[in-house]
């Protein structure tokens, strides 16, 4: 089991003003509190550090269950994130967990909300079955992407 983050190419898209997935340039803000995680370093973006603020879609093309949302990156570059460990950004907090088939679409009965403890387990769990490809964590309060487990 991987965690991984956003492609290096497609934030440095962003990071020059690339359109996001509604057709805008990524708003620059500075960071506000602790609650500003970078989906590419998969750690939080320090309190008064500017940052990115965009729509993404973590899917390869649209279609119906093809969510798009609100995203944090670091507006400087920074170094991919990912790996078998349990990213810094995903510390303390529920998470929806919920696997998707190859087809990109949500596998029915798969999402849950876990606390940051289960994540690897539910996870686990997930790909036992065999219609689920890979797993996204998201926020149980916004719903917001934060990354993607794969096998």
């Amino acid at each position: 089991m991987r965690f991984v983050a956003l492609p290096t190419e497609t934030v440095r898209a962003y990071q020059a003003g690339g359109a996001d997935a509604n057709g805008q340039a990524p708003e620059r803000k500075r960071a506000e509190g602790a609650g500003n995680p970078c989906r590419h370093c998969l750690g939080m973006i320090p309190e008064g550090a500017e940052m990115l603020v965009l729509a993404h879609r973590p899917f390869p093309a649209p279609q119906p269950y093809a969510e798009v949302g609100p995203i944090f990156l670091c507006a400087d570059p920074c170094r991919a994130g990912g790996g078998d460990a349990l990213p810094k950004m995903l510390a303390s907090s529920d998470y929806i967990v919920r696997g998707y088939g190859a087809d990109d679409r949500i596998v029915y009965g798969t999402g849950g909300v876990v606390a940051t403890s289960g994540i690897s387990a539910r996870a686990e769990e997930l790909f036992a079955d065999a219609r689920v490809a890979y797993v996204h964590v998201r926020s149980a309060r916004n719903n917001c992407y934060q990354c993607r487990i794969d096998r």
